[in-house]
């Protein structure tokens, strides 16, 4: 159990700021429908984060092609959406294991499955 507190902790801390950074541009980009067509037409520091969550480069004036940074920027982002996975899983574990009475957190989790589904649901032309 102290084990995988460890590991649900330390890749929580190690990923919370690239995470943060995602959430925050793709609700950004949720919000704004106002799309590039190129990341060269990035003007604003919005935009230009915004190129960073959906192209993996930062643009600037000087277009310069850096395979090797947005190779390594990918697997970096891999690495951490493997990452939030088992944290996510690992923080479900940790939820049963650590309470007395589970039906609160089965019904959380059954929630937290069930909302979304029947928020889309309602939301779709019949």
């Amino acid at each position: 159990m102290r084990t995988l507190r460890r590991v649900h902790t330390y890749l929580g801390v190690f990923f919370a700021p690239l995470l943060l950074f995602f959430v925050l541009t793709g609700w950004y980009q949720t919000v704004n429908h106002d799309r590039l067509k190129s990341p060269a037409e990035a003007e604003t520091l919005l935009q230009k984060l915004r190129t960073v969550h959906v192209d993996q480069i930062y643009p600037s004036e000087h277009e310069v092609k850096r395979p090797s940074s947005r190779t390594s920027f990918q697997v970096l982002v891999v690495t951490m959406a493997i990452a939030l996975v088992v944290t996510v899983l690992l923080g479900i574990v940790l939820a049963f294991r650590s309470i007395r009475n589970p039906w609160p957190v089965c019904a959380a989790l059954v929630l937290g499955l069930l909302v979304p589904v029947l928020l889309l649901w309602l939301g779709h032309p019949h």
